[in-house]
């Protein structure tokens, strides 16, 4: 028998890392930003009341029914005018819904 002269086929080294290796995964989509902490609609919905002077009906927590205009507003409380009794300065945590007249 005749000796057959063979070469040796050896892969690379990346060559097998990469058969290994799993496939990379693409890059995390971005996340949907968080909603904002506020929307100002309260500050809008308050700004119109005033504009158009709307008679409001304001319900207390304890129960007790208020009627008048929103004058102004701030972070914490409403002033409403009253034709029927003294101004007042009502605190927002003391309201339990309003509605318009």
């Amino acid at each position: 028998m005749e000796a057959v002269n063979r070469k040796l086929i050896r892969p690379s080294l990346n060559e097998i890392k990469e058969q290994i290796a799993p496939p990379r995964r693409p890059p995390p989509a971005q996340k949907k930003p968080a909603p904002p902490d506020q929307t100002n609609a309260e500050n809008f919905y308050y700004v119109k009341q005033m504009q158009a002077k709307t008679p409001m009906v304001f319900v207390l927590r304890d129960g007790e029914t208020l009627r008048g205009t929103i004058e102004w507003y701030d972070k914490c409380c409403l002033k409403v005018s009253r034709s029927e009794g003294p101004n007042l300065l009502l605190y927002k945590p003391a309201i339990k819904y309003m509605y318009k007249e």
